[in-house]
């Protein structure tokens, strides 16, 4: 196991390895308003490297020259920049943003300014990021309304199995219809295409840009309900370094650090997060029995990074990243553990006039494992009936090229992922293992892409276009009936989108998209039969590829010095959906099959405001209506008009947040979801609820802060999931905890 002694080597090595980064000369770099007042929290950048600032609204900054450009910036503010000048202290004022100003990366490979993509765009900083209530990242991102995983447990609880994603109410399964990546490399699980939500170091996370909608043009497989890009810290110019320690109910302990720096331009970073928690009872208390207990988890994490930086412009790096956890999933048998070692290297750099380069080439080995059980109508007893091992690895790599023609940018790329596993069954009888049967398979997807960007007066257009051939082959069992067919399937597939962005000035600006989708069934629908509590779902060798088809159209309305509001209609069909589909069902146990499914249409709108109405008041909210039904099933006529599983009509967000030079900062959440079903029959209804979360910061030093929280103000009961049993969301937590800087 990963132990908490090697993080400690880990950590310690990346201490040793950087003695002497700091450089002598320093700036104080202060930020007021327009009226005078300091601003703390400020960020200031310098080149790559990131400073923040304290309560009085200063930072301190090494490493800068006469000449050297310092942006300084904050939340709800404009960023300035100007050179650090001659003087001991740089006062720079502030200007309430008048705008949205942030940049996207997702939805086109080449960066664009907010408010000229015509994708429905959510940005979560790093300052926002750490206020959010919560343990892991997927829990910051249920404040996007529309987000959700496939139950409505948290990841720091949830079956990895049950930790898909969705966006624009399109569900999902085991597997997430939505691509999760960092830095270019998927993050997507190897063998099932569940989120490790925990993979990345906390501190290691710059921000998090969600994209809602298709992008298959550009990402292949799995992105039919959007993108989730994962921005990495990386070392920068100077020393970097931090400490966040986190207590809180439910014996839960968090411990996160991070040390970076680059000196002559060779840079190293090391992160590290140590989490374990005693969880909660997950079954609902009228139906709990003996053998239920906390579901639970202890995870590590760590990562370290060397980078060089070149003469160009660009970098080159070697990346590795290591998550090690152990689960309880309720009951004593019924637990889990996975080990994933990841690595990537590669590089961006400039070649003169031959336009701009990007190199990735990666790879991941994991170890999974888990434990089923059966469990007695009564909840009194409990037998092992199953233990499985599924190893499995990818290799993988892209390329892109991207040069500006004039008003043209073109974007040409093309990767390939190529993904081996297998899944070795061990039935045990009355506590004795019986022989084991495995299966093994292989996938491959490879892709090649193009994009047009074009900006003539008042319009901005997007053109781009994928052709992926998406294949799963080799697939054999031993140690089972001889003779079993398991058939290779293999598909080419087109997809194209175009995206329009009209600016009508005085702020105001109309966008449009229309675009296909698809993802590949994953090696765990294929061949792995899965369990979550005393529901099983049958895998099912002949799954096709999902196939989408969608379009949106929106706006985006700047109101100065106010805010902004952002409304977007969707539709999106998918064909051949996989879902697990009820073949029989007791009372206290259910069997599924994965089938494509005829056809799902989601339909509806989301609205979004971001508004400053106050110097140090900020107000964020959120809403989401989809209209998410089977439209098409033969096998099963029954089905169709029923709602999408673990999807519901109307989601919503709000977040509230105060920032005082004296008090420090206080803040509001709520968040709310309506009814909806667990099953693809509509028989297992999950009610709504609301929830309110509370968050509030002082800060006791100039580098150290004391903050708190409480998640479920109210320990409202949170339905989420029957299996058929009723099983429950987190109830009330307190947590709280200290960060330095």
């Amino acid at each position: 196991m990963f132990s908490n002694r090697l993080v400690c080597h880990f950590v310690a090595a990346c201490l040793l390895g950087i003695p002497a980064l700091a450089v002598t000369r320093s700036v104080k770099v202060c930020a007021y308003n327009e009226k005078g007042d300091a601003i703390p929290g400020l960020v200031v950048s310098v080149g790559h490297e990131q400073f923040h600032g304290d309560a009085s609204g200063c930072a301190i900054v090494t490493g800068a020259g006469p000449q050297t450009l310092i942006e300084v910036s904050h939340e709800g503010f404009s960023t300035v920049a100007q050179p650090a000048g001659n003087d001991g202290q740089l006062d720079v004022t502030l200007k309430i943003a008048p705008v949205t100003t942030s940049v996207e990366v997702t939805a086109t490979r080449q960066p664009l300014a907010l408010n000229a993509s015509a994708s429905s765009v959510r940005i979560l900083g790093g300052q926002e990021l750490k206020e959010i209530p919560g343990f892991s990242l997927d829990d910051r991102l249920r404040q996007i309304a529309g987000f959700q995983l496939f139950r409505r447990t948290s990841s720091w609880v949830a079956n990895p199995t049950s930790q898909g994603t969705s966006l624009r109410g399109l569900g999902s399964t085991a597997a997430s219809r939505t691509l999760v990546l960092s830095d270019q490399v998927p993050l997507n699980d190897s063998f099932g295409g569940w989120i490790h939500w925990n993979e990345i170091p906390e501190l290691a996370v710059q921000r998090v840009e969600v994209m809602r909608g298709g992008a298959s043009d550009l990402y292949g497989s799995s992105a039919i309900g959007g993108v989730i890009d994962v921005m990495p810290v990386v070392p920068r110019e100077g020393l970097q370094y931090a400490l966040h320690l986190t207590g809180a109910q439910e014996d839960t302990s968090i411990a996160s650090g991070l040390l970076a720096g680059t000196a002559r331009g060779w840079g190293i970073l090391g992160a590290t997060t140590l989490f374990r928690t005693g969880g909660y009872i997950l079954t609902a208390p009228e139906a709990r029995g003996p053998v239920d207990i906390p579901a639970n988890v202890h995870s590590q994490s760590g990562r370290l990074e060397l980078r060089h930086d070149l003469s160009s412009g660009g970098a080159v790096f070697l990346r590795g990243n290591l998550l090690n956890e152990a689960r309880n999933n309720g009951t004593p048998s019924a637990t889990n553990a996975a080990r994933i070692w990841r690595y990537a290297a590669g590089g961006d750099w400039n070649a003169s006039n031959a336009g701009r380069f990007l190199l990735r080439l990666y790879g991941m080995d994991q170890g999974y494992r888990q434990g089923f059980s059966s469990v007695a109508a009564d909840r009194m007893t409990e037998r092992l009936v199953r233990l499985q091992k599924v190893p499995s690895m990818q290799l993988g790599g892209a390329g892109q090229w991207a040069r500006a023609f004039g008003p043209v940018t073109t974007v040409l790329g093309a990767d390939v992922l190529d993904t081996r596993g297998t899944d070795a069954e061990t039935p045990v009888s009355n506590g004795i293992n019986q022989p084991t049967v495995s299966t093994s398979a292989r996938q491959r997807d490879s892709g090649f892409y193009g994009e047009a960007l074009w900006h003539p007066r008042g319009w901005s257009v997007a053109l781009s276009s994928r052709i992926d051939h998406f294949a799963s082959f080799d697939a054999k069992q031993t140690g089972g009936a001889s003779g079993v067919p398991f058939p290779e399937t293999a598909e080419t597939v087109f997809n194209p989108r175009l995206g329009l962005v009209k600016d009508l000035e005085l702020g105001i600006s109309l966008t449009g998209s229309v675009f296909r989708a698809f993802r590949g069934p994953s090696l765990n629908e294929l061949y792995r039969t899965s369990q979550v509590g005393q529901q099983l779902t049958i895998a099912n060798p002949a799954l096709r590829s999902e196939r989408a088809t969608g379009w949106e159209a929106g706006g985006l309305i700047h109101l100065h010095r106010i805010g902004s509001v952002r409304t977007s209609y969707f539709w999106t069909q998918v064909n051949r959906p996989v879902a697990a589909v009820t073949i029989s069902s007791t009372p206290t146990s259910s069997t599924l099959m994965r089938q494509n499914l005829g056809q799902l249409t989601s339909k509806g709108f989301t609205a979004e405001a971001e508004m400053h109405p106050l110097e140090f008041l900020v107000v964020k909210a959120g809403y989401q209506y989809a209209d998410s039904t089977v439209t098409k099933f033969q096998p099963d006529p029954s089905l169709v008009g029923k709602w999408t599983p673990q999807v519901p009509r109307n989601s919503g967000t709000l977040e509230v947040r105060m920032e005082r030079n004296r008090w420090g900062i206080f803040s509001i959440y709520l968040r709310s979801s309506g009814r909806q079903f667990d099953d693809s029959s509509n028989r297992y209804r999950l009610a709504g609820f609301a929830q309110v979360d509370l968050y509030a910061e002082h800060r006791l030093f100039s580098k150290l802060s004391l903050w708190g929280s409480v998640q479920n103000v109210g320990n409202e009961r949170v339905e989420a999931g029957r299996t058929p049993l009723l099983t429950l969301g987190a109830p009330r937590i307190v947590s709280a905890g200290l960060r330095f800087p």
